[in-house]
Formats: structure tokens, sequence, C-alpha cells
């Protein structure tokens, strides 16, 4: 029974962590409402697409005499605000369409509605930043995820049987490292090659901080396995790795990521 309490919390702590790294981070889109023409219009700007298309802003209208536009320009660059004007199909909703960039390219974009004469950013001052990727095959983002979900569990696992006195989470250890070296260093680049076209961003090559932050955690695990060489249980050194991996996948996800230079 006390087995699977500590597997029941090692897997809410892991959910936990890994809905929080998603939702706040910098691919996750931009949610709110606005208050134009005395009603409530709910928006969501997306912050991540593909780039084999561009991408369609669509707004529902609450009030036939709304318009709108976009402003947007490449991320990071001099390049002078493009205006779009947004279209109005016929079940009222406002629509226009940001160009695809290649992968890695962004666009900082800004959606304004306008009523007589009041305009209303939906994002406020700071524009939306959107990033472009290529498109990963389900064969292998869906192992990267289910590897990398695991890899967080095992570790959490370990981390709370190193707590108990006389435990040896040498077998946890094993596990974690196993699978995190294969979620994080063979089907993560996989990701990143398909997404970015680049294998490997991170140290020594560039800032990545995904790539640096898996790389962190797997050096904190393998330095836990050398510790406990020789079935030593070397529960400090498990508790460090398992606190070290929880602390670097608490940073949201795609923070620093691969950025297109123009």
């Amino acid at each position: 029974m006390k087995n699977f309490i500590l597997w029941l919390l090692a897997f809410l702590i892991a959910l936990f962590t890994a809905s929080y790294q998603r939702l706040t981070g910098p691919t996750y889109p931009v949610r709110g409402k606005a208050h134009v023409a005395n009603c409530t219009i709910m928006y969501t700007l997306a912050r991540t697409h593909e780039t084999h298309k561009d991408y369609e802003i669509k707004i529902a209208a609450c009030n036939p005499e709304i318009t709108g536009h976009v402003l947007y320009k490449r991320f990071k660059t001099k390049d002078p605000w493009t205006q779009v004007q947004m279209k109005k199909t016929e079940d009222d909703f406002l629509i226009a369409y940001l160009p695809s960039e290649p992968p890695a390219g962004k666009l900082a974009y800004k959606v304004i509605l306008t009523y007589k004469d009041e305009n209303v950013p939906l994002s406020g001052e700071n524009p939306v930043i959107i990033r472009f990727k290529g498109s990963v095959p389900n064969s292998i983002l869906i192992p990267h995820i289910i590897f990398i979900f695991l890899a967080m569990l095992f570790s959490t696992r370990a981390g709370l049987e190193a707590l108990k006195p006389q435990s040896n989470p040498r077998k946890l250890a094993l596990w974690t490292t196993g699978l995190l070296f294969v979620g994080g260093m063979i089907f993560g680049p996989l990701v990143q090659q398909f997404a970015f076209g680049a294998f490997w961003t991170g140290f020594p090559f560039g800032y990545d901080l995904t790539d640096n932050k898996t790389l962190i955690a797997l050096v904190g695990w393998i330095i836990a396995l050398i510790a406990g060489c020789h079935g030593k249980p070397a529960r400090k050194r498990v508790l460090g790795a398992s606190i070290l991996l929880l602390v670097v996948f608490l940073i949201p996800h795609s923070l620093l990521g691969s950025e297109l230079k123009y």
C-alpha cells in the first residue's frame, strides 16, 4: 500500500510539472477577452504554427459594425509594420492571415479591433510572438513525450525512495537515466531536426534552454549512477538528481528555444 501511495504521489508531481512547464511556456496560446461595442469578445492568439501554411487569425465579432486589422513584422528586425485588414465572413467572424515563415522564424503581431472611434488591441500594447516550425511525425513526437514523462515519473519516485532510511533506489535511478537518455537525447534531437532543422542547439553549439536543461538533468543522473556503483544506495546523490530534474523541468517549455536570425 505504501508503495502504491508513493507511485501515486510521484505521478501527481510529474503530471503537475509537465502541465506547468507547458502552460507557462512561450508556445502556449495567448487567451483572453476584450470589451468592444458593449459586448465581450473571447480570443485565442497562437504563438506557434507549422510552416506549411499561413496562420489564420479568426475572431468572433459580436457586432457587425466591428472591424479589425493586423499589424505584423519579423521579430527582432527593423522591418516596418505591415498592416492587413481583417475580412468579415458571413457568420460574423473577422479573419486575417500571417504569412508562413521558415522553421524557427518568428513574427511579432498585433490584432486591433475597431468600433466607431475606439481601437482595442487584443493583447494590449505588447505584440504576440509566434514561432514557426516544421511538422514532426507522430511516430517521433509521441515517443518523445512518453519517454520524457516517464523519466520525470521515475525520477520523482526515485527521489521519494531515497528519503526512506535503509532503501536502495539503484534500480529506479537506472530506469530514470535510461528513459531520460532515450527521450531527451535520441527522440529529442529528432524532434528538433524535424521542427527546426537542427539536431542539437544546446551546449556547446547554442543556448537552446530545452536542450541544455535536458543535458544538465542527464549529467545529474549519471553522477548519481556513478555514486551508486558496487551496490551503494547513494541516496543523497539520487535525491539531488531527482530535485535537479524537477527544477530544470519546471522551466517553461521552449523558453529560449531555436530562433532564426534574419
